[in-house]
């Protein structure tokens, strides 16, 4: 059904539900993982960092915290048998959803697992939505999993889903 399922990951909750669900749809098809991470390499910059500070200390130390994130997911997930890859993007305009889609079509990814908060009203409109906007703009399924209906305690993968699971699936 899928061989390869494309994980954007960014450190939060959120995104390890959607790790979760990945792993156990990994585990059911045999498919391969790839896991990626777009470095927004001005969301922490306040503007009052110098030149050099910004680019010798605050820009390695996102792609060093990146790379440490994406490493130590696919250590565990390759642990448990599973076929894993990551990628950490830098693109030259930060376009988190445009250059996660690219990913997945560059790959050939057959499936997007993406967790998200499920937010709705101001709070959406005011902090926006990654994983909406890749719905919208994928040409590939994009499976949601909504981080507040994952627990942590969720079953192991390949496991039977966990009471009150919610996952959306589109194409």
């Amino acid at each position: 059904m899928f061989d390869r399922i494309l994980v954007p990951l960014d450190g939060s909750a959120t995104a390890e539900a959607g790790l979760r669900e990945a792993s156990r749809l990994a585990r059911l098809t045999g498919a391969r993982l790839r896991l990626v991470h777009v470095l927004d390499r001005f969301s922490h910059a306040s503007g009052f960092e110098t030149a050099d500070a910004y680019c010798n200390q605050l820009l390695p130390k996102l792609r060093i915290d990146a790379r440490t994130m994406l490493d130590s997911a696919r250590v565990e997930l390759e642990a448990g048998g599973l076929r894993v890859e990551t990628e950490l993007i830098e693109p030259e305009i930060v376009e988190i959803p445009e250059s996660i889609c690219k990913t997945a079509l560059g790959w050939g990814a057959d499936l997007i697992v993406i967790g998200t908060h499920a937010r709705r009203g101001a709070a959406r409109l005011m902090l926006g939505s990654h994983a909406e906007q890749i719905l919208r703009l994928a040409r590939v399924p994009v499976l949601l999993v909504h981080g507040d209906a994952v627990h942590a305690d969720a079953n192991p993968p390949g496991g039977a889903p966990a009471a009150g699971r919610q996952a959306r699936i589109a194409s």
